[in-house]
């Protein structure tokens, strides 16, 4: 293995805090930090089993290839899990201790096979929406009514709400990426009621003189107090406080991701919708529904945040799906009506038991 220099250079002096410095550096997201410490640290445990622990530096090809065909033999994980896995060691390697592995670069990714997503029928829709009530029936309508991930309607802020131009700004989605989608007309009452809430959580806060809420990048350096002003405020903001996972300062953050989660699957069950749902699903069925409804397949990329046309283009063949436009060739059989059948003749001998 040869090392090179690696492009920042990590000043804690144990491993998986230099794995958090470099990732942070990169303005990787919290998500994918807390990914690749997991397989960091699986990675160097599951090679200590039953002996001394080494470092990363001592373990080469061999240890990388028996850990990932561990992961597939044994545990039976999917591609993605397996390509997620992969992933973290090549940026623990390279990025952090500056060690090169050709014989990863040559590494052949598991293909991940392409599937077709679940997705509601409008009057699935309208049973499962109907079956919920409170803040997860706003959200859960808001993100069918956008198509937004789960996080970036959890994360909308009350200064990306336009009521005027009838509009909501994404900031920071899937791949850092800022999109504009529509704001339906029929949740303006129920979301300008839940931002009324929201108002008065914040200033709850502001007279307890709470700190204000988490801002990207260092804009609360260069901006003092910009996290307590009213524009920044989640418009779902969570009803108690918590503690930020990288400062460890107490503060107000939106609703927990697995309230609507479970209010989904509750609601699967009291509509007895019988097909896998998760959230994700709404979006699924927002862009499904659009394209049903005559919509622009570029148009629909746009609204989903897609970089390239061809991922929008799997909603075409749900489409093709659930529009049913091919028509069986049993169902053509139907116009024809089959001959009775013609009755055996009578045996005509005496032993008339054989015929």
């Amino acid at each position: 293995m040869s090392t090179k220099p690696v492009s920042y250079s990590p000043q804690s002096p144990r491993l998986l805090d230099q794995l958090r410095e470099v990732l942070r550096y990169k303005h990787y997201s919290l998500r994918t930090e807390e990914a690749y410490v997991y397989w960091a640290k699986f990675f160097v445990r599951w090679h200590g089993r039953g002996g001394p622990v080494r470092h990363p530096r001592e373990l080469g090809a061999p240890e990388v290839q028996q850990f990932l065909s561990m992961l597939t033999t044994q545990r039976n994980v999917s591609v993605s899990t397996h390509n997620q896995a992969l992933s973290a060691l090549l940026f623990l390697y390279r990025e952090v201790l500056g060690v090169q592995l050709p014989w990863l670069d040559d590494m052949q990714r598991p293909t991940r096979p392409r599937r077709i997503p679940s997705v509601l029928t409008v009057t699935e829709v309208a049973a499962l929406l109907g079956a919920m009530t409170g803040v997860e029936l706003l959200l859960a309508k808001l993100l069918y009514g956008t198509g937004m991930r789960l996080n970036e309607g959890l994360r909308l802020r009350v200064k990306d709400v336009d009521f005027d131009r009838r509009v909501l700004v994404v900031r920071e989605g899937k791949g850092g990426k800022d999109r504009v989608v529509m704001l339906p007309q029929s949740l303006d009452a129920a979301l300008r009621s839940q931002m009324a809430l929201s108002r008065t959580v914040w200033e709850r806060d502001r007279q307890q003189q709470q700190p204000g809420v988490e801002v990207p990048d260092a804009l609360a350096t260069k901006y003092p107090g910009l996290g307590q002003r009213w524009g920044w405020f989640w418009v779902f903001a969570a009803p108690k406080l918590s503690i930020d996972p990288r400062s460890r300062i107490e503060r107000r953050h939106h609703l927990y991701e697995e309230r609507l989660q479970r209010a989904i699957k509750l609601a699967c069950a009291a509509g007895q919708i019988h097909k896998p749902v998760s959230v994700h699903t709404l979006r699924h069925s927002f862009a499904t529904h659009l394209l049903q409804a005559g919509t622009d397949i570029r148009t629909v990329q746009e609204l989903l945040g897609h970089s390239d046309v061809s991922t929008t283009m799997i909603y075409t063949h749900v489409l093709k799906v659930a529009a049913g436009g091919t028509a069986s060739p049993l169902d053509a059989l139907q116009a024809y009506q089959p001959l009775a059948p013609t009755p055996p003749r009578a045996c005509r001998e005496p032993a008339a038991l054989y015929c």
